[in-house]
């Protein structure tokens, strides 16, 4: 878009500025930029003249579209400012700016764009709240009854268990994605129970109060084999834990007679977290990296073959490759991969891939390193590429 203004020294109209431009500036830079010639092939748009007049004096500002390229555009301009005449008068046109439209087009469509964007990402936000309480009804709808006994799906394939007091508490780790528990629902020990300890490894989950302590009383009176015991914080029940909460409170999970020392000791319910917090935590790493580690020459190069891609493979117990998935949709994958034995991921190893392990049972992990201090269970080996290449050499 050119921009110009002209001051005449007399009374002038708008045909005689239109005039001017045209005939002044005919034959000036040759035929391919006469601008008769290029407005009739729509290469410049309409002129647009505004005439103003004072004291027998004029004034106008001119506008000219074109799609000209820049040097072409640039020519145009230049040569409005040769005219010298307008009309009767004598006249001065001067170039207040050559602006590329375009220019503005594209701040108009990158703040549109982003305007729309920001109420995509709002719906797509609403979308995975809906999604989110879908997926909880759903969990919560799949409480299970095992002789007589609320329980969650898993309690009869899962080689683990976990026993808390009541049917709510089995509600909030469905909700939570642990569909292993399974409520005592009462006072007294039921007998199944019992019989169910013998079979499965068992952790109790027991709500930060007085109550909890009983309870495990009452769980080795009656002999059940109680592997091992998680508490919820002090003053806190199993039922109002967020999902950080129970998965910190199983994560530092203590062996049974560790926490029948601490009651012996008379560090029930309050003083537990003092306790856990003194107790020897996960070792990032093998002591000694141990020469029978399985699949290790696999690991290192499935470790080798993930560099860069962002993603995760998940691997069954006979060390076979499942499928390959982005490391963004790992949490909403792996419930479709229940024999997922080991994660192998292309980069650092951090608490919530811990965590989101824990949740499916997941027996390995194979990184790249470590991004932060982890807190593993028992039971579950984390490798890094230094711990398999030790091994291997």
């Amino acid at each position: 878009m050119i921009e110009a203004h002209l001051d005449a020294t007399g009374i002038v109209e708008k045909p005689d500025v239109i005039g001017a431009v045209f005939g002044q500036t005919e034959g000036l830079l040759g035929s391919d930029l006469d601008l008769r010639e290029l407005q009739r092939t729509g290469r410049i748009g309409r002129i647009e003249v505004a005439v103003h007049s004072n004291r027998g004096r004029a004034t106008a500002d001119i506008t000219i579209p074109s799609s000209l390229d820049a040097s072409e555009t640039a020519l145009i301009a230049a040569a409005l400012e040769t005219i010298e005449k307008v009309g009767p008068c004598d006249a001065k046109i001067v170039i207040g700016k050559v602006e590329d439209v375009r220019t503005q087009k594209r701040k108009y469509v990158i703040d549109r764009a982003k305007d729309i964007l920001r109420s995509l990402m709002e719906v797509v936000s609403d979308s995975q709240s809906l999604a989110e309480q879908i997926r909880q009804a759903v969990r919560t709808s799949e409480v299970a009854q095992w002789n007589g006994l609320s329980c969650g799906p898993d309690i009869w394939n899962s080689e683990e268990i976990t026993i808390v007091e009541g049917r709510a508490d089995v509600i909030n780790l469905l909700k939570n994605g642990i569909r292993n528990g399974i409520a005592i629902e009462g006072s007294k020990i039921p007998e199944q129970i019992v019989g169910l300890t013998k079979d499965k490894t068992v952790t109790v989950f027991l709500d930060g109060d007085r109550g909890g302590d009983l309870i495990l009383k009452k769980l080795q009176a009656v002999g059940a084999d109680v592997d091992f015991v998680a508490r919820a914080e002090s003053g806190k029940e199993v039922e109002e834990l967020s999902q950080k909460q129970i998965f910190k409170a199983l994560r530092e999970r203590i062996p049974k007679d560790q926490a029948l020392q601490q009651l012996a000791n008379g560090a029930g319910y309050g003083g537990h977290q003092q306790i856990q917090r003194e107790r020897s935590l996960f070792e990032n790493k093998f002591e000694q990296p141990q020469a029978n580690i399985p699949h290790k020459d696999e690991y290192i190069n499935f470790l080798d073959q993930l560099v860069g891609t962002r993603a995760a493979l998940l691997i069954d117990a006979d060390g076979r490759v499942m499928s390959k998935v982005p490391l963004g949709e790992l949490g909403l994958i792996l419930g479709d991969y229940p024999e997922t034995n080991t994660l192998v991921v292309d980069g650092k190893i951090n608490q919530d891939l811990v965590d989101l392990a824990l949740q499916r049972h997941i027996k390995c992990i194979v990184g790249a390193g470590y991004r932060e201090t982890i807190h593993a269970p028992t039971g579950m080996a984390i490798l890094t590429q230094d711990d398999l290449k030790a091994a291997a050499a």
